[in-house]
């Protein structure tokens, strides 16, 4: 076991978070901790890492056990250093390594006679070395870039980066770190799609365990082995992934009313027994021990539900035209990016379109000019009988501060009744008393709530959504999808979370040579297309550009009458010219691996050499040495595997 809790009971107050429970993390294990909104999710990392001290119980920790806790509240950290500086403060070790064999070679400097420094010094450059300290640079760089930033982005201070981005930083030093355990709160509110996916690999492969808290059903069916679900202030333990807990989650539930009800007959039977014949002599005594077997009886809990059946609907007041808004040669550009340049796309009625790729393309930008909120060159036509709804973080800003929860929603002009509009509060994690709390004394997640709230019914048949499931738990964002599925107005939004665009989405949009590539056909067709043109894209063939609103799974099919325009035999030549030209590269990268290899090895033997530990300055100069011949051959190793990956596609042609 790394760290764990033994019969640990935890409150807030008179609120009980968890009651009498066990919990140990084993080697290895990646597990998904789920519950909904305000069961204790983050509270129970915070017991683990030692925050929150239990009223009962204890908190194990392996003895070297070391941990390594991902949480909102890290934003607060500040600093002027640059993000490479930040990130490579992981690895405390290797920096003082560095310091002390700085300080040890100017003390033989002075002293090269003396053997304990020399020797001190030998056995600091060994364990530099052991903890491949040389290296820690390229390390920091490569999970950066992992996590989105740019190469020009290193060399930027932190404290320029808004909070999301922060947080990534944080995440790459704490990767770099590579605990025993890592406990991670909600570690894809804050990235895009090719950051989650880079992060999946990377997890996918982490020696150490993994804790995730995660509202997304997507990554957690990638990521974890395991579910440890909070419920009723207890643990409740389920091996596999998040797939595998709802099925059996709903068996358990069964088999526990089965069980209750089955419990709850023979409590009655036994207890109109005891009623029947307490008082008669010749029955007395079998109905006191009857009575006796039911105090003893462990009571099967009835299975309550925490959040209500509820259902989201949405309304919609008039049908639009066939088309809602028609680009028309739109730009965008700001001073050091272009976003758009002539680009082109319609949408039309029923279309349910998911504006997705990485962050800095200009989804939300794209999202602004749809809905005439952002300037911009070129055209946009409004199409007939359009009614708009348009969802945003920035729009908290216009709720009314001294309205309650329930007040700000009832402004929106709908029909509904005080009873349906409860109801639907409810779906959005606002219950009981809560309705009745001040704009002005909400979170920011709960006014995004309130706002989406708003959003909802509204009763347009145009919503366009700016990423409507942050704050949002996994029950809510089910019945979100839910209603959009059966929505009849037509939807643009922007997400990240995989499962929502998956279960809503019948299009894909993508900015892409600054232009709106359009993809007709849900989330997991897009992703087989992705990938089937990343296996299948000629050489030499040129990227698809101002595609605007046309189909592309039409135009991947045809593609083969385009081919068909090239002669066959000019295709061989190109490709075999082609073939033959990296096998020449691979065979000279070959060449220079073995070369540095022998110098490597020639480099090993002077090492060996007891003289060269008599003169400081030497033994500097071939250690350096060695460590820049092992860097270019990890480099070269690297070009290798490129060469030859890419040669395999050719050959497969």
């Amino acid at each position: 076991m790394l760290i764990g809790l033994q019969n640990v009971t935890f409150e807030f107050g008179a609120r009980a978070i968890v009651t009498d429970a066990t919990w140990h993390i084993q080697p290895g294990e990646r597990i998904g901790l789920i519950g909904y909104n305000g069961t204790g999710k983050s509270t129970l990392l915070k017991l683990l890492v030692g925050q929150y001290t239990p009223s009962k119980g204890t908190v194990e920790k392996g003895r070297d056990t070391t941990i390594g806790y991902l949480h909102q509240d890290l934003l607060s950290f500040d600093t002027s250093e640059t993000i490479t500086e930040v990130a490579l403060g992981a690895f405390e070790r290797v920096r003082a390594l560095e310091k002390e064999i700085e300080a040890l070679g100017i003390a033989l400097e002075a002293n090269p006679e003396d053997n304990d420094i020399l020797i001190k010094y030998t056995d600091a450059l060994h364990e530099l070395d052991i903890l491949d300290g040389y290296n820690i640079e390229h390390k920091a760089e490569e999970v950066l870039h992992g996590l989105g930033f740019t190469t020009k982005d290193l060399a930027r201070p932190y404290k320029e980066f808004s909070g999301g981005w922060r947080m990534r930083v944080l995440l790459a030093k704490m990767i770099l770190q590579a605990p025993d355990v890592l406990l991670l709160d909600e570690p894809t509110n804050h990235l895009d799609l090719p950051s989650i996916e880079w992060l999946e690999k990377y997890l996918l492969h982490y020696k150490g365990s993994v804790v995730i808290v995660s509202h997304d059903k997507y990554f957690l069916n990638k990521m974890v082995n395991k579910i440890v679900e909070v419920y009723q202030q207890q643990l409740n333990f389920y091996t596999g992934d998040y797939a595998y807990y709802e099925v059996e989650k709903v068996q358990r539930v069964e088999i526990q009313q089965r069980a209750f009800e089955n419990q709850q007959d023979y409590i009655r039977q036994q207890e109109r027994f005891i009623e029947r014949f307490k008082a008669k002599a010749s029955k007395a005594a079998q109905a006191q021990s009857i009575q006796k077997r039911l105090d003893r009886l462990d009571v099967i809990e009835d299975v309550q539900i925490e959040r209500p059946n509820i259902r989201i609907n949405f309304a919609v007041d008039k049908t639009p035209g066939k088309v809602l808004v028609d680009l028309k040669g739109v730009s965008k550009a700001y001073p050091a990016q272009t976003i758009l340049s002539n680009a082109f796309a319609e949408i039309e009625r029923g279309d349910k379109i998911a504006l997705i790729g990485a962050n800095g393309k200009g989804k939300s930008t794209l999202l602004r000019i749809v809905a005439g909120m952002e300037s911009y060159e070129g055209e946009r036509v409004w199409g007939h009988n359009v009614d708009e709804s348009f969802y945003a973080q920035h729009q908290l800003e216009s709720l009314n501060l001294n309205n309650t929860i329930l007040q700000e929603v009832q402004e929106c002009g709908t029909k509904k009744t005080d009873l349906e509009l409860r109801a639907l509060l409810g779906c959005f994690l606002f219950g009981g008393d809560e309705i009745d709390k001040k704009i002005k004394v909400l979170s920011g997640g709960e006014k995004a709530r309130v706002a989406l709230t708003k959003t909802i019914i509204s009763k347009a048949n145009f919503l366009m959504l700016d990423e409507p499931t942050n704050h949002l738990d996994m029950a809510t964002v089910e019945l979100l999808a839910e209603a959009l599925t059966k929505y009849d107005g037509s939807i643009i939004l922007v997400s990240h979370d995989r499962y929502f665009i998956s279960k809503t989405a019948n299009k894909i949009w993508e900015i892409e040579d600054e232009k709106i590539i359009e993809f007709k056909g849900d989330y997991a067709e897009w992703v087989a297309w992705k990938e089937r043109m990343a296996k299948q894209k000629p050489p030499l063939a040129e990227p698809v550009k101002n595609v605007g609103s046309k189909d592309i799974r039409k135009q991947d099919k045809q593609e083969p009458a385009v081919v068909a325009e090239v002669k066959p035999q000019a295709i061989d030549k190109d490709l075999q010219k082609q073939i033959q030209k990296l096998q020449k590269v691979i065979a000279q990268i070959e060449h220079n691996i073995e070369t540095l290899q022998t110098e490597k090895a020639a480099i090993e033997l002077e090492m060996a050499n007891p003289a060269i530990y008599s003169d400081p300055a030497k033994m500097h100069v071939v250690e350096k040495s060695y460590h820049d011949k092992n860097a270019l051959i990890r480099s070269m190793n690297k070009e290798y595997e490129i060469a030859f990956n890419d040669l395999l596609i050719l050959e497969s042609k």
